[in-house]
């Protein structure tokens, strides 16, 4: 594997009123192409300010960001612009769809700001939204409107996916087919998966899981054997 991301003693400061609170305090990682990786933590370990820098929705205080050797930690806001729309596709844990959309309209919309999207109908169908697509998200239960905000995601072609809490608004039946939605889309269209969660049990089907505690990371671990989703319990 090559690598595809790179932190260098990530730090990142809020200032609240006259409180200052470290976020992440010195990370240092790297995230390789093709990998799915599992950020894992409590509220408030810095798992979601890692992952809004990754996603360049955020910079650093300190440290250096690259993506494929490019230095996005230096971006202006139009580069990282550039970056959010072509190279990371985003799925949330309360899916974020637009309500008067159907699911190939909400697909569609993230399509038009790609350079090279992937074709909406067979998407859709990879995703087991095939017969569904005209459908509104009033009309689909959760695990339909998430699968709609992972075609969304997948559609306009990134390089990375990032997952933030997926599974958190589901049910256990529900939450395991997403993960195995995931777990398709990294092998079927070769995409790198971060996930982030505060569920030990999704880390079991992670290359890796990063492990964090109050701003840090704690502790590294590679799966030799990753379970399938479908033998993940919570």
């Amino acid at each position: 594997m090559s690598e595809i991301m790179k932190f260098k003693n990530l730090k990142k400061i809020y200032q609240m009123g006259e409180v200052k609170v470290e976020a992440l305090r010195g990370v240092t990682m790297d995230i390789q192409e093709g990998e799915f990786v599992v950020i894992l933590g409590p509220s408030g370990s810095g798992k979601s300010t890692l992952l809004n820098i990754l996603g360049g929705m955020d910079l650093p205080t300190e440290g250096e960001v690259s993506f494929r050797s490019q230095m996005i930690s230096n971006y202006n806001d139009r580069k990282l612009t550039e970056y959010r729309r072509s190279q990371v596709g985003f799925v949330f844990q309360f899916y974020n769809l637009m309500a008067n959309l159907t699911a190939k309209e909400n697909v569609e919309l993230a399509t038009e700001i790609s350079v090279e999207p992937l074709d909406i109908d067979q998407v859709l169908i990879d995703v087991g939204l095939g017969e569904r697509s005209d459908h509104f998200p009033a009309q689909m239960s959760g695990g339909e409107q998430q699968r709609v905000a992972i075609a969304r995601a997948i559609a306009k072609n990134p390089d990375i996916l990032l997952c933030d809490e997926p599974t958190g608004a589901l049910d256990f039946k529900t939450g395991i087919g997403i993960l195995k939605l995931l777990n398709k889309v990294n092998r079927l269209y070769k995409k790198t998966i971060v996930v982030i969660t505060h569920n030990a049990s999704i880390g079991e089907m992670a290359d890796r899981v990063i492990k964090m505690r109050s701003g840090e990371i704690v502790d590294i671990v590679k799966n030799e054997t990753p379970v399938s989703p479908e033998g993940i319990e919570w």
